[in-house]
């Protein structure tokens, strides 16, 4: 297989590191994770949303630009838990969507995003796991991290309709939807087995179902 770049989507839950840390171990390609424990405006957001939603998001622009261009540069393949697209066209607009980020603030994100997705080259492949809001929060509740306490099922509903409706007009590349409510990429093999076989057919250009449904 010639050199790859997949970006792993979905929602706060949805197993995406999980599945990037399994592919990227079965595969023996590089992986790239979401920055959490070097962010420097975390705490603060999850003080005051309001206040530092901005900085937030183009902390995590930043941080997203510089993986993903890093990952498309590097002569190994790659496989990148969450995507710069998700930073504008899922959380950024929720958080104006709640109230957490002013018009100005939205627009001026909007049009640097814009400008930095540009000059981006495009994936290979989108996995976008999907799951049910009540399997998400079972999940969320069982990992039982302080910073997701107040994550609500309606916020993850809003997530999952920003979600669809980002897809429906994505068109940089193909698009693997996974229903990860039954799939197992951690424990069983198997599943992991018929993820790649996926994966393999997408990036080939034979489209099927939704894998899981």
């Amino acid at each position: 297989m010639k050199k790859r770049l997949i970006l792993v989507a979905g929602n706060i839950g949805a197993g995406k590191t999980s599945i990037t840390q399994r592919l990227g171990e079965r595969l023996g390609w590089e992986t790239g994770y979401e920055s959490v424990a070097d962010n420097p405006y975390l705490g603060d957001f999850y003080g005051d949303m309001a206040a530092w939603s901005f900085h937030l998001q183009v902390f995590f622009l930043g941080h997203r630009a510089e993986q993903h261009l890093t990952a498309w540069q590097s002569r190994q393949s790659a496989i990148l838990d969450r995507s710069i697209y998700e930073d504008y066209y899922i959380f950024t607009r929720a958080l104006y969507r709640l109230g957490n980020m002013n018009e100005r603030d939205y627009h001026s994100y909007e049009r640097v995003f814009s400008l930095i997705t540009k000059t981006l080259p495009p994936p290979d492949l989108l996995i976008y796991l999907k799951a049910p809001v009540k399997v998400l929060m079972q999940r969320i509740q069982r990992r039982g991290r302080a910073m997701e306490s107040g994550i609500t099922a309606e916020y993850l509903g809003l997530l999952d309709e920003l979600y669809e409706e980002w897809l429906r007009n994505f068109d940089l590349c193909p698009i693997l939807t996974i229903s990860s409510k039954d799939l197992n990429f951690v424990d069983k093999a198997a599943h992991l087995d018929i993820v790649l076989e996926r994966i393999e057919q997408k990036l080939a250009g034979r489209d099927e179902l939704v894998l899981g449904d």
